[in-house]
């Protein structure tokens, strides 16, 4: 036996608390089990019963939702290499606008793939060739495995396509009512060169009361509050936007007013009075109808609008601000005054209506045949047609709870944005973990036909693919092995009749027993962007995690932290 003789010490090179991590135990797979961690919070949240996660974050604001997005934002990850797959998942939400948890799940199962192969010995620099190899493999294979694409923008039946299985996956059984809604507000919106849509111009607003099924689209700004003065509806009118309150200025010093009589008090508002009675009037003879403030409003302003048969409505939001400056062709105003004519926008009509127990501003303009049908339109003034405006579309969404408008806006987010990935790219793969099986059956052929030591982690990643079979079965409530076990059969299959084929995927509507369907003829159909990039995030992410073999942590920076009081000063023992 070897006798071990211990070391002197090194020289220290770093200061008193810094931490210094290295080897296969301490780093890589301490690495591994931080991500599976993290995988294993948002992984029974994938699929259509995907499960609710129940999240109270820093400001003790609830969230309870499935979305993989919201759960990863509200958590406070705090181990690096759990914050590479948030920041990878961040990127695709960014990118394609779905699939954040698809990322996170898929480059956990790689991680944890290679464990076994690190531990016979193979260097990470060998798995991440192989790792390398096999993503080449599946992005080409997957070019081949797309089965429709959409065809035109202006046809709702073809948005409905795309949308369906983004909505589902969010709000299972609601789809009949969500995908509608998307898919009208996307054609209204939807520009002549589909590549330029943009998805601020479908916005959502939430009001309480009623259910889902009572949701609607409106053509329009729509302000989830009345107008601050009587007058409500207006019709061809010229628009004020003021990003400033609509009152008067205030000093930034303090003065003192000495009063002798009863008369100088009665005077000492006339000046102030005057002064905000003539800034109105010279916006009625500019023919402003209209005034939109970012801020508050003043009572005396508002006695003078109402004077003038003005609308002033509050627009709190900088971003609805802005919104709301693109439907009427406007500019922001920083000072309370008369704009010019450039600056001035322009509505067809401004009208408040009754939602629910809830009154709601809504400004829209008029389309071609509104106009024609109209016997109003001859009032209309010259220069509405040469104002620059944008199609905005708002999505009005209903329900009992908060929790629930807050998930439904999510899931209408989400089918807005596959259609912003489709305009790039329109084909369309099956779902239902179709594509995943078949990019898993042939990653593994591929790697039997690859020599060398790259093989074992090429098979290691299509075997990773399966996770998303196993999880949405482990998700429905059906034992996953047998599910996965007749998938593999389906793809493997060479006869001709009954269900096989590489869009065969899983009936999540099986109640005892796993059941699969033909993904193809069920309509269940997915951008084939979004799996794309999903994909490449994924694998670099496992591979960034995968390549790294030593940890520095320097001390956090501050003083000792103070010791929590148990209670108050003042309570006894």
């Amino acid at each position: 036996m070897a006798l071990r003789v211990p070391q002197a010490g090194g020289p220290q090179l770093f200061k008193e608390g810094y931490k210094n991590l290295q080897g296969l135990e301490e780093v890589i797979l301490r690495n591994i089990q931080a991500t599976k961690e993290m995988s294993e919070i948002t992984r029974t949240s994938f699929g259509p019963y995907g499960r609710n996660k129940m999240v109270v974050n820093h400001l003790d604001k609830l969230f309870v939702t499935n979305d993989a997005a919201t759960i990863i934002r509200e958590l406070e990850v705090v181990h690096p290499a759990a914050k590479l797959l948030v920041m990878a998942s961040q990127q695709q939400e960014a990118e394609a606008g779905d699939g954040t948890n698809y990322v996170i799940i898929l480059a956990s199962e790689l991680l944890q793939r290679a464990e076994p192969l690190l531990r016979m010995g193979l260097h990470p620099s060998e798995i991440a060739r192989g790792y390398e190899l096999a993503m080449d493999a599946a992005l080409e294979q997957l070019d081949t495995l797309a089965v429709d694409e959409v065809k035109g923008w202006s046809e709702r039946s073809e948005l409905l396509k795309a949308v369906t299985t983004a909505v589902a996956s969010k709000q299972y059984g609601q789809e009949h009512v969500l995908a509608p809604l998307v898919a009208e507000a996307v054609e209204a919106s939807m520009p002549r060169d589909a590549t330029r849509f943009s998805v601020d111009n479908v916005r959502v607003v939430k009001i309480m009361g009623g259910g889902l099924a009572q949701s609607r689209v409106v053509h329009g700004m729509v302000l989830p509050q009345a107008p601050e003065t009587v007058c409500h509806n207006a019709q061809f009118a010229r628009v004020a936007v003021f990003s400033c309150p609509v009152d008067m200025g205030q000093t930034e010093t303090k003065g003192t007013v000495l009063l002798h009589n009863a008369n100088e008090m009665l005077d000492y508002t006339k000046g102030e009075e005057a002064q905000m009675e003539q800034a109105v009037r010279e916006l009625h003879d500019a023919n402003v109808k209209v005034v939109v403030c970012g801020s508050g409003v003043g009572d005396l302003a508002i006695h003078y609008l109402n004077r003038f048969d003005m609308i002033v409505v509050r627009c709190p939001s900088k971003f609805e601000l802005r919104r709301l400056c693109r439907v009427v062709g406007a500019n922001p105003l920083a000072r309370f005054g008369v704009p010019t004519p450039e600056e001035m926008g322009y509505c067809d009509e401004v009208r408040t209506d009754e939602i629910g127990g809830d009154r709601v501003t809504i400004m829209r303009q008029w389309s071609a045949s509104e106009l024609a049908a109209s016997p109003q339109s001859a009032e209309r003034p010259a220069f509405a047609d040469r104002i620059q405006r944008s199609p905005l579309v708002t999505v009005v969404l209903r329900g009992a709870t908060v929790n629930a408008l807050d998930d439904a806006e999510r899931a209408v987010d989400d089918g807005v944005n596959v259609i912003k990935s489709l305009t790039k790219d329109a084909r369309l793969v099956p779902g239902a973990c179709a594509t995943e099986m078949e990019l898993s059956r042939r990653v593994q052929e591929r790697a039997e036909q690859t020599p060398g030591i790259n093989q074992h982690a090429m098979k290691a990643f299509g075997q990773a693919l399966q996770i998303f079979a196993r999880t949405l079965g482990d998700n429905v409530g059906v034992d996953s092995t047998a599910l996965v076990a007749k998938l593999i059969a389906a793809h493997h299959a060479s006869a001709s009749d009954g269900l096989v084929g590489p869009s065969i995927g899983i009936d999540v509507e099986c109640e005892n027993e796993p059941r699969v369907l033909d993904a193809k003829e069920a309509g269940i159909l997915d951008p084939l962007s979004v799996k794309q990039w999903a994909i490449r995030y994924a694998t670099q992410a496992a591979l960034t995690v995968l390549q790294v073999d030593q940890i520095v942590m320097a001390k956090t920076a501050g003083g000792p932290k103070l010791p929590k009081q148990q209670g108050n000063w003042d309570d006894q023992d």
